[in-house]
């Protein structure tokens, strides 16, 4: 955990190391995602701008954290960096309710917003290339076992982990939340809904990193985060239905 008294150069150089590990893993993942998917294209698994093409390119871009923090544990020797078992029962219990809670809470700040005259952009990964019930129905699986484990790998096991060397709980879970959000600024909408869907996701992300925090154990954030996205994807499949 936290030094008794971390001095000022090595809070800079463990922030230092978190920016470069997501930076690294972004690049990373990103490669993979385009050699992956163009070959797929390339070969005739997928079609552009289809279903399969965006849900392929969704579990290579996702998928492709894995390798990248692999690689950047093993490259910097911090094997036990990320603290990581299989859940328990009652971490199970932890991650249904926690999903509630975060989509709850996300319900919540989005009208509290709009008592302000202020909305959120759009993901674009909830825009449906063709049929949307098969589209929002294979994101519900992606989601829970793809998307939220890879991206709390990634944000709270290895930016929140490296941070907390030398940082007390709250600032690292803290900087690993705005990091989150920054993450997901790219979204359809103004500037202001851009910010407004940001804040949104760096108060969810400050509730997945006290997760992390509390329980030691990545995959409940993880799968709480998978299963939190899945809901959404649920609700809009209802919707087509």
């Amino acid at each position: 955990m936290t030094d008794d008294h971390p001095v000022p150069v090595e809070r800079l150089v463990h922030a230092g190391s978190a920016v470069v590990a997501l930076l690294f893993a972004l690049v990373v993942a990103s490669l993979i995602s385009q050699l992956v998917t163009s070959v797929a294209v390339e070969i005739g698994v997928v079609t552009r701008d289809t279903n399969a093409f965006a849900i392929f390119r969704t579990v290579a871009n996702f998928g492709g954290f894995l390798p990248a923090v692999i690689g950047y544990l093993l490259l910097t020797d911090q094997r036990r960096l990320v603290s990581v078992s299989l859940p328990s029962i009652r971490e199970v219990g932890i991650i249904v309710g926690s999903a509630v809670v975060l989509y709850a809470l996300q319900i919540g700040l989005l009208l509290a917003l709009r008592e302000f005259g202020l909305r959120t952009g759009q993901n674009p990964a909830t825009m449906a290339p063709g049929d949307p019930v098969v589209y929002y129905g294979a994101m519900v699986a992606v989601s829970l076992f793809v998307v939220g484990p890879a991206e709390e790998l990634l944000l709270r096991g290895v930016v929140q982990g490296g941070l907390r060397r030398s940082f007390d709980a709250a600032p690292a879970i803290l900087i690993a939340a705005l990091m989150f959000g920054v993450l997901h600024g790219n979204i359809e909408g103004t500037a202001v809904e851009q910010v407004s869907y940001m804040g949104v996701t760096v108060i969810l992300g400050a509730i997945l990193g006290v997760l992390y925090e509390k329980t030691e154990n990545v995959l409940v954030p993880g799968f709480a985060h998978g299963l939190y996205n899945a809901i959404i994807f649920a609700g809009l499949l209802r919707g087509v239905l």
